[in-house]
Formats: C-alpha cells, sequence, structure tokens
C-alpha cells in the first residue's frame, strides 16, 4: 500500500469552490480498483489548508488515477485556486495490512 498526503493551501476565497471540486474527485477516485481511500480533510485552525490523504494498492494505481478524467478536471479547475504549489509526500503502509483497507 502506498499511502499519499496532498498538502494543499487554497486562497480564502476559493475554499467553497475547492471544496466542491476536490469532493466530486474523490467520490469518483474511491470507484477506482486500485484506491482503498481518498479522503479530504480541512484544518480547523485555517480552513485554507487541506489535506488529501490517498491509499493506493500499488504504484501503479496512482499512476492510473493520474489519466482519469476526473483527476485532470481536478486539477485544471483547482490550479488557479492554490495559494501555494501544492506538496505531497509518499508513505509505504505498515499497519493495517492490506486486508485492512
Amino acid at each position: 500500500m502506498i499511502v499519499v498526503h496532498v498538502h494543499v493551501q487554497v486562497k480564502p476565497e476559493c475554499v467553497e469552490a475547492f471544496r466542491t471540486a476536490t469532493i466530486e474527485n474523490a467520490r469518483n477516485s474511491i470507484q477506482e480498483p486500485g484506491i482503498a481511500r481518498f479522503d479530504v480533510v480541512q484544518l480547523t485552525e485555517d480552513p485554507t489548508r487541506f489535506l488529501l490523504v490517498e491509499a493506493y494498492r500499488d504504484a501503479g494505481a496512482q499512476d492510473r488515477h493520474r489519466q482519469t478524467g476526473h483527476y485532470q478536471t481536478w486539477r485544471t479547475t483547482v490550479e488557479s485556486m492554490m495559494a501555494t504549489p501544492r506538496s505531497a509526500t509518499r508513505y509505504t503502509s505498515v499497519f493495517p495490512e492490506e486486508s485492512g483497507w
């Protein structure tokens, strides 16, 4: 399992539009066979900051995700909403085992 944390800071005036576009992307993403989870969380103390927690069953699943229409639409839609470029950190899941996802 590969777990990716994507850190995003959006412009204050774009928070709701970003949430809407990102939830739509997440709803479609969890339908992909290689994705175990796709969480969208918002920082309580600063609502312009989001964390996307993406869990992929293998490295190829992340590559396939990036080729989907819904991801490409999301990327294009939210690009101008970001206050700073998004950043991602990749992890390898230790626990639970894949069957626990």
